[in-house]
């Protein structure tokens, strides 16, 4: 769908962002009561969208009703849940050493720390989830309830979706009588409006989710800006999953009907989809196979997300395919129009696999390519040849899990999170949820991007010394306004 939309200059986005810069300092005055409310009737104002913004939102991505009926779900429940933790207060990480005059033979000063927003963030809306990784999605959530102001560049992609999220925004900012600019939403599809916003002075720091050129330009940008800023890009991933001899020989057809479900969910347009299997070579894996090759048979081509997205699958998929050594376990054959694509599911030898870098490379789409290794040692070397990920995952029992000790230690490297028995797609959103991973999955691994942790992106600790009590900030003062968990000389303290 073509984005009617006008295309932002350099000379407004720097505009823009000073006006960002001036609504986060009127923000941060802001009560915790009042920034809570605000997140709460975001949500309230995009579900007063009703159906008229799912149905923009599948005409705009071909994603079904009730996939978006879902993620739109998950979004608002996303902004009530920073609603909460901002309530609960201790997400700031208060901590207290209060002062020692009389040690020797140097005096122990009053300290006091927590963390503090950065300032303006620009988020690049996400082309794969229009609503939970978009306008209103995890990393505008994360931001505005951290206290920082938020500028979002809408996907091209679902421009219209995301305009109508927007104004359901500037609802909410009115109605809680918000700055004016605390959001701003602009449209660009240059690469000029992407390196602007990166680069204008008053950014503080970037979310991005998308490709691994797109993440890694973004980094690029702000490395030459006169004062670096951090960018979150959550990039690609292949997520690899272990078949271990155990369950593949007591369980091959759950595990394929398990898998070929995963491969295909939401035509594999997820960044959790597992692209990438690796097993031992066994009569048992042939019997996996075989389950597997039955059940991609019996899925029907979807519409991709748009003709960009499907282009890429298309050529990655060929490219992959025409390696030495790949060959085609099954493609779906039904004949498909438009931007619909066919499954894959491919395989290789462990030693053809290390021998091409090609093979490594995500294929975004509904596209799996099963490694057959010699012995466990030859999958170890597989896995690590692999770069950083979202997931890894081990399918497998509790004994297949004692056989294979060096393997089970390697996964936390590998990765941000480690299932056991499951399929990677699928992303709860809570507080013990980890949404990234070593790069290229990410370009910092110590943060998440899903859950209440997702926060920290948008902060930095600030100490304070020996500062007036009157003066310091309510969650530092030694009454506890805020009645939150804090740290005090050691001990957790209420």
């Amino acid at each position: 769908m073509t984005n009617s939309f006008k295309e932002i200059s350099v000379q407004e986005i720097n505009q823009v962002m000073q006006r960002s810069h001036t609504a986060f300092k009127a923000f941060q005055k802001k009560s915790i009561e009042e920034k809570s409310i605000f997140l709460d009737t975001i949500a309230n104002e995009i579900e007063a969208l009703g159906d008229t913004l799912i149905q923009k939102a599948s005409e705009e991505t071909n994603l079904p009703i009730a996939r978006l009926t879902g993620e739109r779900a998950r979004t608002t429940g996303q902004l009530r849940m920073f609603a909460n933790m901002l309530r609960e207060g201790s997400w700031v990480e208060a901590t207290i050493d209060t002062a020692i005059p009389e040690r020797t033979p140097i005096p122990k000063p009053d300290l006091r720390k927590m963390l503090i927003p950065l300032g303006p963030v620009v988020v690049f809306g996400a082309s794969n989830f229009p609503f939970a990784y978009s306008t209103a999605g995890g990393d505008t959530a994360s931001a505005l309830a951290a206290g920082c102001s938020v500028v979002v560049k809408a996907h091209p992609a679902h421009a219209q979706t995301s305009e109508m999220v927007y104004q359901a925004i500037k609802k909410a900012i009115s109605s809680c009588n918000m700055p004016d600019d605390v959001f701003q939403h602009v449209h660009g599809t240059s690469f000029e409006s992407g390196k602007a916003l990166v680069q204008a002075e008053h950014t503080a720091a970037v979310g991005f989710t998308g490709s691994t050129a797109g993440g890694k330009a973004l980094v690029d940008y702000s490395t030459q800006r006169k004062n670096p800023i951090p960018v979150f890009s959550e990039m690609g991933s292949i997520n690899p999953v272990i078949f271990l001899p155990e369950t593949l020989q007591n369980s091959s057809a759950d595990l394929a009907t398990q898998y070929a479900n995963s491969i295909t969910l939401g035509m594999g347009q997820f960044c959790t989809n597992p692209g990438l299997m690796l097993a031992v070579e066994s009569p048992a894996l042939h019997t996996f196979l075989d389950h597997l090759s039955n059940r991609i048979k019996e899925v029907q081509p979807a519409k991709m997300l748009h003709a960009g997205i499907h282009a890429a699958y298309e050529k990655k998929s060929h490219d992959a395919l025409e390696q030495d050594g790949v060959t085609v376990v099954e493609q779906v054959s039904t004949p498909i129009n438009d931007i619909e694509a066919r499954p894959i599911i491919a395989q290789v030898s462990g030693q053809t696999f290390l021998a091409n870098p090609i093979l490594h490379e995500e294929v975004f789409g509904p596209y799996s390519l099963m490694v057959s290794c010699k012995d466990e040692q030859e999958l170890i070397t597989v896995l690590k040849s692999v770069s950083g990920q979202l997931t890894t995952t081990v399918m497998g029992t509790v004994h297949d899990l004692e056989n294979h000790a060096q393997l089970v230690d390697l996964l936390p490297s590998m990765a941000g999170r480690i299932l056991f028995n499951g399929a990677p797609t699928g992303v709860e959103v809570c507080a013990s949820m980890v949404h990234g991973g070593p790069y290229p999955a990410t370009t910092d691994s110590r943060f998440t991007a899903v859950g209440i942790n997702a926060v920290k992106r948008w902060v930095r600790p600030v100490c304070y010394q020996n500062w007036p009590e009157s003066l310091l900030p309510l969650a530092l003062q030694n009454n506890n306004p805020l009645n939150i968990w804090r740290m005090v000389d050691n001990e957790w303290k209420k």
